[in-house]
């Protein structure tokens, strides 16, 4: 069977499955034959065949009957492994947790897509307990990116598996959680989509936390479009309500601070094409300083990260105990760093975040802003597997950017805009305030493919 129906978009997809020319069951068999031949075995943790051959099945009876759930119904969909399946242990990317009892139920966010008509074919790998930018996992392997051609670099994390999945047209659409970046991040260096949703905008019971007061979801897939369908379906939509906005009403701002420092110059060029071909299709583009970007990074400095002293709270019996030892040694120093924020620093960084989120809000309003994704483009694997300090160094400017928003509460769509060093490809990201995701969703729609360079 051929690999195509994994390249495609949902939307191409859906298309096929609903007018009858292609049948879920055949479309699921081939998914699984396009990953069996696929040399990087990093890439999934576990394969759900047997749930995904019985969830195809009963769609193509559904659509065969004239009894479609509507345009995801047959969609193969992989699922990072955080989400609780039915009758696995969730691990988390970690071996410590191989040995947990079984989830008893699916995440709830698994069941509402099933309910959807969506066919889950497997979990995907991650950065251990999600804890990092950069994809490296060294209990189950690191996902290769699959634009690389000269070494293997790094897949982004932690969603790493996610955005390989997506990017080698193993799956149409893969679910990921984003706290820091774990969404955006994959998506750009593996030149997809990938949409981080404001905070508690889906159901978050039965997905592993990391810091609950910046874990989010979101999908990565191909285009803004497949986004927009499943974001409704997440949300118990039968379709999407979202339309394209005319880039004309469009205002956009760029930050004149942090978000540009230390950027590779290939990424820098990529960007400033896209800014050029949305000025050019009519969007409204200014220059902002936004103080807040600067702020949180001297907040950081002088209490800790607001993650970082989340997940030691999460972790902190683990560290104290023998599993330690089992758990990758640069998660473990990165999370031990927690300890050091007491909790006078903790309050003081709730209460700078609320207004710093109060006051970058009205300073954006309702413009959107767009800056890189990613500082640089995908850097090899192997010279940050041997050197600790430049792994750290390259995770904190890895996720720089994205975090930024993670800590305001913004919403953001990462969409690819070109390629820098090494033909490796770059990210360009607009965000929007919390909650304001249908505007943001809306502009992605029309901006996508002026972004990405294409011609309409």
């Amino acid at each position: 069977m051929p690999l195509t129906f994994g390249a495609m978009s949902i939307a191409q997809l859906s298309l096929l499955i609903q007018s009858g020319k292609a049948d879920p069951v055949d479309v699921a068999e081939a998914i699984f034959d396009g990953i069996d031949r696929y040399a990087d075995k990093a890439v999934f943790t576990v394969l759900l065949r047997e749930r995904a051959m019985r969830e195809a099945h009963a769609s193509s009876k559904r659509v065969r009957d004239g009894r479609s759930l509507g345009a995801l119904d047959g969609i193969p969909i992989a699922w990072k492994d955080l989400f609780d399946v039915k009758g696995l242990a969730t691990t988390a990317g970690s071996v410590v947790l191989a040995d947990n009892a079984p989830a008893s139920r699916d995440a709830a966010i698994v069941t509402t897509l099933q309910n959807a008509g969506m066919v889950a074919v497997g979990r995907t790998n991650m950065s251990e307990f999600a804890f990092s930018g950069l994809g490296i996992n060294p209990h189950y392997g690191t996902p290769e990116n699959p634009h690389s051609k000269d070494e293997p670099r790094i897949p982004g994390g932690s969603s790493s598996g996610a955005g390989v999945a997506v990017a080698a047209g193993l799956v149409p659409v893969a679910m990921g959680t984003d706290t820091g970046g774990s969404v955006r991040i994959p998506a750009a260096l593996n030149g997809i989509v990938g949409y981080k949703a404001t905070r508690g905008r889906y159901a978050m019971e039965g997905v592993y936390p990391l810091a609950t007061s910046l874990d989010s979801l979101g999908p990565l897939c191909r285009s803004v479009q497949d986004a927009v369908w499943i974001d409704a379906a997440m949300r118990g939509l039968t379709m999407p309500t979202v339309a394209r906005r005319p880039l004309q009403d469009v205002e956009i701002v760029i930050p004149r601070n942090v978000v540009f420092d230390g950027l590779g110059s290939g990424v820098a060029d990529a960007f400033e094409s896209g800014i050029s071909r949305l000025r050019a299709a009519g969007a409204h583009i200014s220059p902002i300083e936004i103080p807040a970007f600067d702020e949180i990074l001297s907040l950081m400095a002088k209490h800790g990260a607001l993650v970082t002293a989340e997940a030691f709270a999460l972790h902190r019996e683990r560290l104290a105990g023998p599993e330690a030892a089992r758990m990758d040694h640069r998660v473990v120093m990165r999370t031990r760093l927690g300890e050091k924020t007491s909790m006078a620093d903790y309050i003081a960084i709730l209460a700078a975040r609320a207004r710093l989120v109060a006051d970058t809000e009205r300073l954006v309003g309702s413009r959107l802003v767009a800056f890189p994704s990613v500082a640089h483009v995908a850097p090899p694997i192997a010279a940050l597997e041997r050197d600790d300090e430049l792994f750290v160094a390259t995770n904190g400017k890895t996720l720089r950017n994205t975090a930024l928003g993670n800590f305001l509460d913004w919403c953001g769509v990462s969409i690819p805009c070109g390629t820098g060093e090494a033909h490796m490809p770059v990210g360009f990201l607009l965000s929007a305030p919390a909650n304001r995701d249908e505007a943001l969703l809306a502009v992605s729609l029309a901006a996508e493919t002026v972004i990405r360079g294409e011609r309409i």
